[in-house]
């Protein structure tokens, strides 16, 4: 057995074959737990390489095992992968799709680095060999070869196995590689090719434990898999942390009783994150390192960060950053710890830690950290002004029920904008920052659209209940401010429909048309209240006139209390509940608001063009038009035609289709992105036509 550092290149650059077993477990990696923070380490190095053309930034991307195999070929060396595979699959998946890109763009020159090393070359290679360098002999070997041998640009709905998780990662790949490269035309394009492809090349870096075809392999993967725990974060940051106080001629012994923090139970207990669990300690370093670097981390790359931050500015001493380490811990253990108490009024960063604990997020804790860190002299006033524009931003659009997979992004970007700031200007630029987000996956709502979506929205139904009763008691608590009242205890109080969910036997509606308008508001915001117990259900079910004396008997929520002192002398009914619904809309709005005159435009209408427009869009707009002659671009295929009709088709051999992939396939009978694969007469191919109209759309 021997160890050795490598690089992909070094992994990859012979002309071998890396084989995954048939025992082998088959691909299991997802777009959150790993493909997602794997890309965000793969742009951070390289937007690091960028910025610093003098430091070659690297990020370790584990370890694998490798055992020779018994037959070699005569040309191809061949190794069995014992552990790792999901490793190295990923790293081939991601160098294709990145290849693909840059053939695309004619950067022939990087494209053909890459593909040195996902595929041998042909003169290795017997006649009927695939030339893949690494070969699944597990169920994933159909799609694995599919989409690494498809023509770029791949048109994956066209794939037949499409379904797979492989092919689920290529895309992903492709398409977060593609946005951050952006245009082949801009300024930057170059710089960024250039540095992916050899951050793809030699910026990862393994541990390859490479056995001989005698040694026992299976002993060497379970002892890596199966025995120990495995090390936390926050314990190799402390090993880092002591090793460089040691160095500094620090006294460790003082620095682990009197400035470590990080070993007490609170430090140490587990908390679900998404749905991983992380020691809390662990989790605090990640939001740290977010609030001090101004980048978005992933959960498995915190200690690296920690080191590689460190270890960038010699001038950092490990025994100047460890007590602004404890301050900081201190404050968030407290609070932490004020917000989980249920009695007792909180301040602004308090309720902040509550309100994400409720809604199971985090996505803000690092701006906390960040407003508070030692030396930034912020005012209360202005952390309380931002505090409650950035809650506004995320309530908002958790109210709209809208993706919140970027806001960890945006909330180190706004850390990064804004690192220089004065302090007392910065409460207008971030919400300034924040209001000027106009993509759908990061905009800050306005007041019409929360409005237009909850005023129909069944409440109950579609909002988690922790969340749900979080914005109740938001509105409780801004009705109690009004009087000068504590604030709402945090009991997690039941959740009332006052019209209860089985109401036919004892409200009768008149018509099935009544019926159906009654039922359409029972999960509405307005028909929702708080209670501090429960009611018996046969009271809570029971009529209306029987059911206000119970509540009006045991209601102390002024929440409740307003519903009550508005039915005095009405039945609870659908017009009610409507009323009801503006009115708790209003409240919630005016809990979160927004700068004046902010209306939350949106210039993207969908994040790809190919997901929405269609040729008939492109015929409507004018671009296109009935019975324009289509080309072939692919070399083998020039002298092909089709031809447009007027009712958005591609006709070709007599048949109609009703997409550009589609007729590709028909006549090259293989997996074809049909919008680069024709072209109208002027030579533009169907994608350039189809940006010309997405863009005036934008416009």
């Amino acid at each position: 057995m021997e160890t050795f550092k490598r690089t992909p290149m070094q992994l990859f650059n012979l002309p071998q074959h890396f084989v995954i077993p048939l025992f082998q477990r088959p691909y299991v990696w997802k777009e959150a737990e790993q493909w997602d923070p794997l890309w965000s380490d793969i742009r951070r190095v390289a937007e690091l390489r960028i910025a610093e053309p003098y430091r070659e930034a690297t990020h370790f991307f584990g370890a694998v095992v490798l055992q020779a195999q018994e037959v070699q070929s005569r040309r191809l060396i061949a190794w069995n992968v014992i552990d790792g595979q999901q490793r190295l699959t990923t790293l081939q998946i991601v160098a294709d799709a990145a290849c693909a890109l840059l053939e695309e763009a004619d950067y022939v020159k990087l494209a053909s680095q890459l593909d040195d090393l996902t595929h041998n070359s042909e003169k290795y290679v017997d006649d009927g060999e695939s030339r893949l360098k690494l070969r699944h002999l597990n169920r994933d070997g159909a799609a694995f070869t599919e989409v690494m041998l498809a023509e770029p640009p791949v048109n994956y709905d066209q794939l037949r196995q499409r379904d797979s998780q492989i092919v689920a990662a290529h895309r992903y790949f492709s398409a977060v590689m593609e946005q951050w490269l952006g245009s082949p035309e801009s300024p930057d394009f170059a710089d960024k090719a250039e540095e992916l492809t050899n951050v793809l090349l030699d910026g990862l870096q393994f541990v390859s434990i490479e056995l001989d075809a005698a040694e026992n392999s299976q002993e060497i993967f379970e002892t890596l898999n199966a025995r120990g725990t495995p090390l936390t974060a926050a314990d190799l940051i402390r090993n880092f942390v002591f090793q460089r106080l040691e160095l500094e001629g620090a006294d460790t012994d003082r620095a682990y009783r009197e400035e470590w923090p990080f070993e007490s139970k609170f430090w140490m207990k587990e908390v679900s994150v998404g749905r991983n669990f992380v020691s809390r300690s662990s989790l605090f370093f990640n939001q740290w390192l977010v609030a001090i670097t101004g980048e978005e981390i992933s959960p498995q790359a915190t200690f690296s960060r920690f080191k590689s931050w460190i270890e960038h500015d010699s001038r950092r001493q490990m025994s100047d950053i460890l007590p602004e380490l404890q301050v900081q811990a201190a404050q968030y253990q407290e609070l932490s710890e004020s917000s989980a108490r249920p009695g007792g009024s909180l301040n602004s960063p308090q309720m902040a830690f509550y309100r994400m604990a409720a809604s199971g997020i985090e996505v803000l804790k690092p701006l906390v950290i960040w407003l508070y860190a030692p030396g930034r002299n912020v005012s209360q006033h202005d952390i309380d002004r931002i505090i409650r524009a950035a809650e506004s931003w995320i309530y908002r659009r958790q109210l709209l029920r809208l993706s919140g997979s970027n806001l960890g992004r945006i909330v180190a970007d706004v850390i990064a904008a804004n690192a220089e700031a004065d302090a007392e200007d910065l409460a207008d630029r971030v919400i300034g920052y924040l209001s000027r987000l106009n993509v759908t996956t990061a905009y800050w709502p306005g007041d019409e659209e929360v409005r237009n979506s909850l005023t129909i929205e069944s409440a109950y139904r579609r909002f988690p209940r922790g969340r749900l009763r979080m914005f109740l008691e938001a509105i409780e608590d801004r009705y109690r401010a009004e009087t000068g009242q504590p604030q709402i205890e945090r009991n997690n109080y039941p959740i009332e429909h006052i019209l209860p969910r089985a109401w036919k036997d004892t409200w009768p509606a008149s018509t099935l048309e009544a019926e159906e308008e009654r039922q359409e508001r029972v999960h509405r915001l307005g028909n929702l209240t708080l209670l501090t117990n429960s009611l018996n259900s046969k009271i809570s079910n029971g009529p209306w006139r029987s059911k206000r004396a119970a509540l009006l008997q045991h209601n102390t929520i002024t929440l409740t209390g307003r519903v009550v002192g508005m039915t005095e002398n009405l039945e609870w009914d659908e017009k009610l509940i409507d009323q009801r619904t503006a009115e708790l809309i209003d409240e919630l709005l005016k809990v979160w608001p927004v700068p004046e005159g902010h209306e939350g435009r949106v210039i993207d209408p969908q994040t790809k063009a190919g997901d929405w427009v269609e040729l008939k869009h492109l015929i409507e707009a004018g671009l296109l038009a009935g019975g324009d002659e289509l080309s072939a671009t692919h070399r083998d295929f020039t002298s092909s035609k089709a031809k447009v009709t007027a009712d958005g088709a591609i006709e070709f051999d007599g048949k109609k289709y009703y997409s550009p992939s589609a007729a590709g396939y028909a006549l090259r009978q293989k997996a074809t992105n049909g919008w680069y694969f024709w072209a109208v007469n002027d030579g533009r191919r169907l994608r350039d036509v189809r940006a010309e109209f997405q863009n005036a759309a934008t416009d």
